[in-house]
């Protein structure tokens, strides 16, 4: 079986000036929307780690120093007084 060698070409698809304008704006927006994913979870990360910080220094601040141990008055000799 041979194929001829000439002939007019077929073209299976075509993609006219304004579909390609179209694929480049949503191509762009989507590349938006990934950029700006990516800022708002640095921000979040960053605010959360603020908040962690935070709240551990709340903590220590917070935190009580232990009272020293009580100690026995001295035993004072009991005078025995008449009268």
């Amino acid at each position: 079986m041979q194929v001829p060698k000439s002939g007019p070409r077929v073209s299976v698809a075509k993609i006219t000036g304004q579909g390609l304008t179209s694929i480049a704006i949503l191509v762009a927006l989507l590349w938006t929307c990934a950029i700006g994913e990516r800022v708002i979870l640095g921000r979040a990360n960053a605010g959360a780690a603020q908040v962690i910080r935070a709240m551990r220094e709340l903590r220590l601040r917070n935190r009580r120093a232990p009272a020293a141990t009580p100690q026995r008055p001295p035993r004072l000799p009991l005078r025995a007084e008449a009268g």
